[in-house]
């Protein structure tokens, strides 16, 4: 072992975790030095699985993970890169064959601060700080960042760009591969010695561990021991203290049981202060750094304009040519050694964006930073359900990936039908891999569209979700059942009751559904009663794509719209502005509800099943329209939910356009309060409803709001004028626009023989059946080149038996209802 710094003794390497200018540097003197063993900073709980970075299928970035065995939430990381001075140290020792040894704190001591810091809280100020735990730090500590004080000593105002120029792009000097540690260890004793801790008192512990790993190393290896560890760590483990003292405080230190092992880790996770308190701005950067031979500016200006083309952006190697020349003159310019991150950003911005920043910002989002997801051995140790979810994936062809990705699903194939319960059952655990998403192109209940990311914290929360089973079918069945036993509303329930159906888990539903039934039966707030009825109504659907058997959720869902029709005209009396605000959701909710209802119901049954059902579906429709005419009916109901009940029942043609303008008429005459007048309107034609196409399509109500509008008092008018604009500021653009030309004009002013014909402005007296004709080609088009479907009232194109019409449904991504909806 060769002497350094006038002394022998153990060679401390302090590097900068995640550098990779460290990372060369480690390597170079490793193999100067050929130490006889290699201690890293890192947990010594981890020592096992060192052996593990060599295995074929271990790509980093990954991490170490440790969490509490009774408590998988309680965890922590350790991640390391390709680039990561330690990780080279790892690598180093398994090639040479020296033994490799991590000597931080142990993780069950580290994972026990925490706990203990917690407690320490719920506690009087006097009871903290006593012996026997690790010692808090001061809220009033500062903590610094040691290189950004030496990039300011240095001149410079960004310390990535002060250690890039130092470290980075110079390398060992003279060939001397121990100078750079050299130097930085002693510019870290100067600022130990300026500063003291720095704010990091923690470290105080960890330090006096580390000496202690260091001196029983060198007893068994003697000086020929390399350290690699944090900068800020080296003029500590360089003092000179006794065993005892530093025994002395580790004494007394609180303990958990914890477990390790190796999980993936992504580039974008490297961005963040985690693990080792180190994050980077520009992993994917760092990474190139480290990787690239020889001609980095070069090799990164050809990945930036392979990623600008993948784009459709016109860049050509002339670009990359002159992109890297303004780079190397930037540099120069600014004094620096070699062209950085800000020069190469500057000169892509400049050349190949065009002086934009939206490419630079996709350039930065997916080069700088990265979506590099690493990969782990299956040999690394893992709770079962992680095993049991790796081996679906694996099935399911449904592999993990860093980037954000869409993902759409057909439930009629039987892979898609498989991805999708287990996404809904990884959500029923708080396994957030996919977050559903709206289908696009179809409406039917048969497709799904799911955002997939794949985020290292996931394996956490697997490992958390291991207490409710083994497999993921078990753990997602026990913790919907646990879930129902707490759930804390009606609503909950039936919500949890949807997710079950989704996820199908058929042990865990009857279990819910018996909840909900008792829920439901002692609930007698009307509110949550609207509240649960959708998730349950929607829930029907699923039977038909997934074949799940909904006999038992039909039965609770009739009986509590029951319920909800009997209780709802009494609730609606007496609220104040902001309560009617609330009914008025819940009318809409309901009224949802009740049209899903009525057509989830009776599919796949014989005809008397099918007659008895639409009898009771078209009650159901008839006594919820009754509800809908007594509240509108009632001067104890809130204008906003009158209004809104009188354009539901205009919507479903159970109200007749003369009735709407009376009712309308009625309230807009000046025996009316302006404001409960306003709250009508906001509630018939406000909410997002399509008011303002009815009022663009029916003169006669568009000129019963204009007159009224123009008869407010001054002073009552400016009381509803926020209403108003609240309401009309809801419209499209163009809806406005209209309306706008229309009361310009004038109501009623329109030409039009049809209307006239009607008596009904806006309206025709029969069936335009030429306007109809020059639809149908568009029709055509949309539900595909099979000739043979024929619409109703479309003309006679061919065969129109229920065989053609379902084909022609599955072929073309559309269900029964898209279709009959066609067909009115």
């Amino acid at each position: 072992m060769s002497e350094r710094d006038g002394e022998n003794g153990p060679l401390l390497l302090g590097v900068r975790h995640h550098g990779p200018g460290s990372a060369r540097a480690v390597r170079a003197a490793l193999e100067a030095a050929g130490p006889r063993t290699v201690l890293i900073e890192g947990p010594p709980e981890a020592d096992a699985l060192i052996a593990l970075a060599a295995d074929e299928d271990m790509r980093p970035p990954v991490a170490l993970l440790a969490h509490v065995v009774d408590e998988p939430g309680r965890s922590a990381f350790w991640p390391l890169a390709e680039f990561s001075p330690e990780w080279v140290a790892i690598r180093w020792a398994l090639e040479h064959g020296v033994p490799a040894r991590f000597i931080d704190l142990p993780a069950t001591h580290t994972l026990a601060w925490g706990r203990e810091e917690r407690e320490d809280q719920e506690q009087e100020p006097s009871e903290k700080g006593e012996p026997g735990g690790l010692p808090s730090e001061p809220a009033e500590a500062v903590r610094i960042d040691p290189l950004a004080v030496l990039a300011e000593t240095a001149g410079y105002d960004d310390a990535e760009r002060w250690w890039e120029d130092v470290i980075e792009h110079r390398g060992a000097r003279d060939g001397d591969a121990f100078a750079p540690f050299e130097v930085l260890g002693e510019a870290m004793g100067a600022l130990r010695e300026a500063f003291g801790t720095g704010g990091h008192e923690r470290d105080l512990v960890r330090e006096a561990y580390m000496r202690l790993q260091v001196r029983a190393a060198q007893r068994e290896f003697g000086d020929d021991v390399a350290v690699v560890c944090g900068a800020w760590h080296v003029p500590a483990l360089r003092q000179r203290t006794t065993v005892a003292a530093d025994r002395a405080l580790l004494k007394g230190l609180p303990k958990a049981k914890a477990d390790m092992t190796w999980v993936p880790w992504t580039h974008r996770r490297l961005s963040r202060m985690s693990g080792y308190g180190a994050g980077i701005d520009s992993p994917g950067w760092y990474g190139h750094l480290f990787g690239a031979a020889d001609r980095p500016i070069e090799r990164w200006m050809t990945k930036v304009a392979r990623l600008l083309r993948d784009e459709d952006r016109p860049v050509s190697s002339a670009h990359v040519i002159e992109a890297v020349r303004l780079a190397d003159t930037l540099a120069a310019m600014r004094g620096r050694p070699l062209p950085g991150l800000t020069e190469t950003a500057d000169a892509v911005r400049a050349v190949m964006c065009e002086g934009s920043d939206v490419p630079l910002a996709l350039v930065h989002d997916r080069l700088v930073v990265g979506d590099v997801l690493g990969e782990v051995p299956a040999a690394a140790p893992a709770v079962p359900l992680q095993r049991d979810l790796d081996r679906l994936q694996r099935r399911l062809r449904l592999k993990p990936e860093a980037q954000e990705r869409e993902l759409e699903l057909d439930l009629r194939k039987e892979n898609d039908a498989g991805r999708s319960r287990l996404l809904h059952r990884l959500r029923l655990l708080a396994i957030e891999w996919g977050e559903p998403a709206a289908s696009r192109g179809s409406t039917g209940t048969f497709r799904e569209t799911w955002r997939l990311r794949w985020e290292p914290e996931l394996a956490v929360r697997v490992a958390e979700a291991g207490v409710w089973g083994t497999t993921v079918l078990a753990a997602a069945t026990a913790k919907a059942e646990a879930d129902a036993v707490g759930a804390r509303s009606l609503a909950d329930v039936t919500g949890l009751a949807e997710r079950c159906l989704l996820a199908e888990l058929p042990d865990a539903l009857p279990v819910v559904m018996r909840i909900l039934a008792d829920r439901a039966a002692l609930d007698a707030d009307v509110g949550h009663l609207a509240q649960a009825l959708p998730a349950l109504v929607r829930s029907l659907r699923y039977g038909d794509v997934r074949g799940t058997d909904t006999e038992a959720l039909a039965e609770v869902a009739a009986g509590l719209a029951e319920r909800v029709f009997v209780g709802l005209p009494p609730a609606c009396a007496a609220l104040d502005a902001d309560a009617a605000e609330e009914m008025r959701g819940h009318v809409d909710a309901v009224h949802g509800a009740v049209g899903l209802l009525g057509e989830g119901e009776g599919q796949g049954e014989d005809s008397a099943s099918q007659g008895e059902n639409s009898a009771s579906r078209a009650g159901i429709r008839g006594r919820w329209h009754r509800v809908l005419r007594t509240l509108s009916g009632r001067d104890t109901v809130p204008g906003v939910v009158r209004g809104r009940a009188v354009r539901l029942l205009l919507d479903d043609g159970a109200l007749g356009q003369e009735e709407a303008a009376r009712l309308m008429g009625l309230v807009l005459s000046p025996g009316t309060e302006p404001a409960d007048a306003a709250a009508w309107i906001e509630g018939f034609v406000g909410g997002g409803s399509g008011g303002g196409m009815l009022l663009v399509h029916d003169e006669r109500l568009l000129g019963l709001v204009d007159a009224w509008l123009t008869g407010v008092p001054g002073d009552a008018f400016t009381d509803v004028l926020p209403l108003l604009r609240r309401t009309f500021s809801a419209y499209e653009p163009g809806v406005r626009r209209t309306l706008g030309e229309l009361v310009r004009r004038g109501p009623g002013t329109r030409e039009s023989a049809t209307a006239t014909a009607s008596g009904i402005p806006g309206f025709a007296a029969d069936l335009d059946t030429a306007r109809a004709d020059a639809v149908l080609p568009v029709l055509r088009l949309l539900l595909g080149p099979d000739e043979t479907v024929d619409v109703e009232g479309a003309g006679d194109t061919g065969t129109n038996d229920s065989s053609t019409h379902n084909n022609a449904a599955s072929e073309n991504g559309a269900d029964d209802n898209d279709l009959v909806g066609v067909g009115r």
